[in-house]
């Protein structure tokens, strides 16, 4: 513990030498230079401050947002503008090397100067995710896109042919703080055409008091023909904080299952159900939380028992490394599983239909949208609401309908 604590404030340490170098190379303004160093130094204290006030036994707060937003409103750009000198003075030292090794330099010439057009370039590239942050906090977290999907099946039944779905996941609703904003996203709901809707977990962040405000809101999401069902996410265990007993904790999972059927959905639990239209069916799969690196309550065979392989078969399953680690290859054949919680770390860059890149992807192999093995599919909702950091950049909050279509496998 006090070697990663010593590890962090090396690292505080080399982000804040650099950065003040960057400044220091391009302004020479005594009070200017000193005011930087107070306010960094103030706003590292409150930040240091924050996080040691942090109570597990009420978990994510207001504050806690706040504080995480600021961290990486100040220190992402702050870690741009240190790179970029670090690169310099790497090649700075290997000149100086030079200079001395083969042209016999006086000391005091060795080492070029910081180039002043090295600052300049860092803090204009400093500014993109600064300027970023800052969007993201007061306008990507309710950006909400509508993404549109069709995938294509050759053993779906002929009545679902065209059948739509609306997908929302990860509502977390105690980090909500716009109510308009937050009717104009049911709108938006209401306002495309599908067949059923479906809801995969994290209705909450810990607590089921969260969703209390947000009761009347999420009632408005209209009534489907086939059905509004649900499934749990992992933050809806309440798991991320400790608890005065073990009543509490089970008192508080049992209300925040009932969250789910005051706004209209069919809650699944393991278990499956049918969707009839004219003389065809679907089997709709939803499984309790199952992720390889957190809770694994889902039990896939329970949820599909007496299911054949050639019985057509949606999945709801909230985190996709289920879909990677048990369902993709399953030999009960799950023909789709729809997913969310990686939120796509709230933070990457997307050209619709041409590039995606986020850190998600680092520990998630499949993080946002549409992922295809072997004739199956499974597609990663980027989730309704935010957590930990109160803003989206370049990732926007997701409405997802797709489209079963019959057909060949298209990727």
């Amino acid at each position: 513990m006090i070697f990663r604590f010593l590890i962090l404030c090396a690292l505080f340490l080399f982000v804040e030498i650099y950065s003040y170098q960057a400044l220091r190379t391009l302004i020479k303004i005594r009070w200017v230079l000193v005011s930087y160093q107070v306010i960094s130094l103030l706003v590292l204290i409150f930040i240091v401050y924050s996080f040691t006030q942090f109570d597990r036994s009420i978990g994510q707060t207001k504050q806690t947002m706040f504080t995480m937003g600021m961290m990486l409103l100040v220190y992402v750009p702050k870690i741009v503008i240190a790179v970029i000198l670090l690169g310099e003075d790497v090649f700075r030292i290997g000149a100086s090397i030079l200079n001395y090794l083969m042209y016999n330099a006086p000391r005091r010439e060795m080492m070029p100067d910081r180039r002043k057009f090295i600052s300049q370039i860092a803090l204009g590239l400093a500014a993109v995710p600064f300027l970023s942050l800052i969007y993201g906090i007061f306008e990507g977290k309710y950006n909400y896109k509508v993404i549109k999907q069709t995938i294509f099946f050759p053993d779906l039944p002929d009545a679902f042919d065209g059948f739509k779905i609306t997908q929302i996941s990860d509502v977390h609703s105690g980090s909500f703080d716009n109510p308009e904003k937050i009717n104009y996203a049911i709108d938006l709901i209401n306002e495309q055409e599908a067949d059923m809707i479906l809801f995969t977990g994290d209705i909450v962040n810990t607590h089921a008091k969260e969703m209390h405000p947000w009761l009347t809101t999420f009632k408005r999401i209209k009534n489907y023909k086939y059905g509004k069902f649900s499934v749990l996410g992992n933050h809806d265990y309440g798991e991320y904080v400790t608890w005065p007993s073990e009543k509490e904790k089970n008192e508080n999972f049992e209300e925040i299952k009932k969250l789910y059927s005051q706004i209209g959905f069919n809650l699944m639990l393991n278990e499956h159900t049918y969707i009839q239209k004219g003389e065809d069916k679907i089997a709709l799969v939803g499984v309790e939380n199952w992720g390889q690196n957190f809770k694994k309550a889902g039990d896939l065979n329970k949820a599909s028992q007496n299911l054949a392989p050639d019985d057509f078969k949606i999945v709801m399953s909230h985190d996709p490394s289920h879909w990677e680690y048990e369902i993709k290859e399953h030999p009960k054949n799950f023909h789709l599983t729809l997913s969310g919680h990686t939120h796509g770390m709230q933070f990457g860059i997307e050209i619709p239909g041409y590039f995606k890149w986020s850190l998600a992807q680092y520990i998630y192999k499949q993080w946002a949208g549409l992922y295809e093995n072997a004739g199956r599919y499974v597609y990663v909702n980027r989730g309704f609401g935010f957590h930990a950091y109160p803003g989206r950049v370049g990732i926007m909050p997701e409405i997802t309908v797709i489209e079963l279509k019959k057909g060949n496998n298209v990727a």
